[in-house]
């Protein structure tokens, strides 16, 4: 694995260190590279068509992100504004990730979601994928219902039993 190094000053270094650490990424046929030093944190995955992708690593557990949804404008919750996922993991329709691995709403980039808010499922029918491991694992709704909460972001990092989608 690359070496720290030192602080980074201007943005030159900071792309050479990217093509660097994908240089890495493509030698060791790895799907995920991530490099944190005092100066400068950066994460590199590969989503399921090849395409290198450039992040800053998540500070916080994936479960932290969600609350960052609902963004409530009144000072006082309305009943029909969303849920947090600590609200929703008690909910009869909460589907939770069964395992840890990164969530994508799409078969591939370029194809719409598997779901929307508000559209209309059948038990088993396909709400995302899940990738761990290289494998591509389907997650199916455990029954009919309404769509009323998507609780991930695409190329989201997911941890077991964490809340991705509700239907009522």
């Amino acid at each position: 694995m690359a070496t720290p190094t030192k602080p980074r000053k201007n943005l030159t270094g900071d792309a050479k260190l990217v093509r660097d650490l994908a240089e890495i990424l493509d030698e060791k046929n790895l799907m995920e590279l991530e490099l944190e030093t005092d100066a400068v944190a950066v994460r590199l995955s590969r989503n399921h068509s090849g395409q290198v992708m450039v992040s800053a690593p998540a500070a916080a557990p994936a479960a932290a992100a969600p609350a960052a949804v609902p963004a409530p404008t009144a000072p006082a919750p309305a009943p029909s504004e969303p849920k947090s996922e600590a609200d929703l993991s008690n909910h009869p329709g909460a589907v939770e990730s069964p395992m840890v691995g990164t969530a994508y709403e799409s078969p591939e980039p370029s194809a719409p979601a598997f779901i929307s808010v508000g559209d209309t499922v059948k038990k088993g029918q396909t709400l995302l994928i899940i990738e761990a491991m290289k494998v591509m694992n389907p997650i199916t709704a455990p029954k009919d219902g309404t769509v009323s909460d998507i609780l991930f972001t695409n190329g989201q990092p997911v941890e077991f039993d964490q809340v991705l989608v509700v239907i009522d």
